[in-house]
């Protein structure tokens, strides 16, 4: 998150009350989505999925059947760590979904494995949002940087080179919701396809612990939408302000 310092005065830095205008509704849904995700991870990592299969077992059954066998998979510390490395076909779990034949881990393998299903297809919005992974670095480093250079000096068109570099985090964040939809709506067809789902309660049950979540991505791309936003009124203002001097 960048510096909420947008103004100087007599005493130095201060913030605008416009930031929490633009950012605090999506913070706060931001804060649900991770206290929603904990809440489901919490409840269904209690409970056993009626296979008693743990997440490394649901990777030999899925991966196999679905053609993916140059997929390899690989232990990662930490919780709620999974992830799909696309570079190495690599499946990384936490040791409680690796290890674990609970609802959660089960859901959550599956849902990296509909990653390595989506490489695997060449999906568009996963091979778009790895193209565009080194502008966002770039932009993340150096945007907000840019964009207050321009602002202090009164360099407008700095300053919207500032706003282009902070918008890649914010298409970044809108390219992850079909990425992640998409693994979660191939997670649950391969679960009912290959019987690793059993019945219509434990159906609901994977589902739950995936749409929550899928609930922080869509709380992350509102984050960084609402400081884009604020950022580019921000330039506005001041441009405006700039004009009315003149």
């Amino acid at each position: 998150m960048p510096s909420d310092f947008v103004g100087t005065g007599a005493a130095g830095f201060y913030i605008d009350p416009l930031y929490f205008v633009f950012v605090l509704p999506a913070m706060l849904l931001a804060f649900y989505a991770q206290s929603r995700v904990r809440s489901a991870y919490g409840k269904w990592s209690r409970v056993r999925n009626s296979r008693g299969v743990t997440g490394v077992q649901v990777a030999q059954t899925l991966l196999p059947r679905e053609n993916m066998t140059n997929v390899r998979v690989e232990g990662t510390p930490g919780e709620l760590s999974d992830h799909y490395d696309p570079s190495k076909n690599i499946l990384r779990f936490s040791p409680a979904v690796a290890n674990q034949p609970t609802i959660a881990a089960m859901s959550i393998a599956a849902h990296e494995i509909g990653h390595a299903a989506q490489d695997r297809d060449g999906y568009l919005w996963l091979r778009v949002r790895g193209g565009i992974v080194p502008f966002v670095q770039i932009g993340s480093q150096l945007g907000y940087l840019v964009f207050f250079a321009g602002l202090m000096a009164q360099l407008e068109g700095l300053a919207w080179l500032g706003i282009l570099l902070i918008a890649s985090g914010t298409i970044f964040a809108l390219v992850t919701l079909p990425v992640e939809l998409d693994a979660s709506n191939r997670a649950m067809r391969m679960l009912e396809q290959h019987n690793l789902v059993t019945s219509a309660e434990e159906k609901r049950a994977a589902r739950d612990m995936l749409n929550a979540a899928a609930l922080t991505y869509f709380a992350a791309a509102a984050q960084a939408l609402s400081v884009l936003l604020y950022y580019v009124m921000l330039l506005m203002r001041s441009s405006a302000s700039s004009r009315n001097r003149r």
